[in-house]
């Protein structure tokens, strides 16, 4: 899931990587945990620096024919794993000094133009949308949930203002017939009555349902969770968002654990748990108009980043229950 999305083939790097890389510093050596491989850009950039050591992983197992041959350069120093990134708790690197933990949340060209994977509207024949370890796919989803879930997941996750009526649409149509990609294309083209005519009338409903079919929303709460645990004091936990929920996840994380609660004068004072991480920066960095220029789809990343200050494992956090209306969401694909 690589975030590289570039108009030219010939073209493939991920967004931001002058900026993270100021962050992460990988010229002084160390290890890093790459969560989002997708064709290695990050990664390979990573190891031309000596002293680095890159453990990798993306749900996608066409990912590993890159792995593969960056394997065979830096038999040393470089570890692949087919895991998604909400496993990472699980791994034993206790012997391990991470120095920082990189999740681009983006979806490579590749993958986007992969008809396999039915990620775009462009795609052709059967919906799927699944990017590996996966329960059901998109074709489940459409031709199976009921009319508020559909709703509910292309209102939430895709922002979609038209969701209820697309899904009134849906249903019509799938009385009649098992929905496919280009069905479902030209179902939102002639329901939606309000035009972007600079976005594709489907964008919204394929995200939303990218999103839902992938677990988007627990896999990243988990991710999060499991890196802050495998960090050591003064690692970096570096995040590259592309939507809103995603972004809204991520700043309500780093910054639950980067500030004390703020407390009425009034009230008596309570002492109060030392904060995790140090955020630096507030607000999120942003692509360059140089790189929006030759990377177009790259105007909406933000890249987000804490630094740890202690050396610990367990922790509390409420975002479970911050975002339970979204894993209430998400649980709909239980059904399936």
């Amino acid at each position: 899931m690589e975030a590289t999305m570039v108009s030219d083939t010939t073209k493939h790097y991920p967004v931001l990587l002058k900026e993270l890389f100021s962050i992460i510093t990988p010229q002084h050596g160390g290890t890093f945990i790459d969560c989002t491989f997708g064709q290695g850009g990050c990664t390979k950039k990573i190891l031309s620096n000596d002293q680095t050591k890159v453990i990798a992983l993306d749900r996608d197992i066409e990912s590993k024919k890159e792995a593969d041959k960056i394997l065979k350069n830096f038999p040393e120093r470089f570890l692949f794993k087919n895991k998604k990134f909400s496993s990472l708790k699980n791994f034993k690197l206790k012997d391990e000094n991470i120095k920082a933990v990189i999740f681009d949340l983006g979806y490579s060209y590749t993958q986007i133009k992969d008809p396999n994977k039915g990620l775009s509207f462009n795609s052709f024949g059967e919906l799927n949308m699944k990017m590996g370890l996966n329960s059901f796919s998109a074709k489940d989803v459409v031709n199976k949930l009921d009319i508020l879930e559909l709703e509910k997941i292309f209102k939430i996750f895709g922002e979609e203002k038209e969701a209820k009526r697309i899904a009134l649409s849906i249903n019509h149509l799938r009385k009649t017939k098992e929905v496919n990609t280009q069905d479902l294309v030209k179902l939102i083209e002639k329901t939606k009555r309000i035009k972007n005519y600079k976005t594709h009338s489907a964008t919204k409903v394929f995200q939303a349902l990218r999103i839902f079919v992938n677990n988007e929303i627990s896999e990243l709460i988990n991710g999060l969770i499991g890196a802050t645990k495998v960090l050591k004091k003064d690692g970096v936990l570096a995040v590259i968002t592309f939507h809103s929920l995603e972004d809204k996840i991520v700043k309500y994380f780093l910054k639950h654990l980067s500030e004390k609660k703020s407390v009425s004068r009034y009230e008596p004072k309570i002492d109060q748990p030392e904060t995790l991480f140090v955020m630096k920066e507030k607000k999120p960095k942003k692509p360059s108009l140089k790189e929006i220029k030759e990377n177009p789809p790259s105007r909406s990343a933000k890249l987000r980043y804490a630094i740890k200050k202690h050396d610990f494992y367990d922790f509390k956090t409420d975002i479970f229950e911050k975002f339970r209306y979204l894993l209430e969401i998400e649980s709909y694909g239980n059904k399936l």
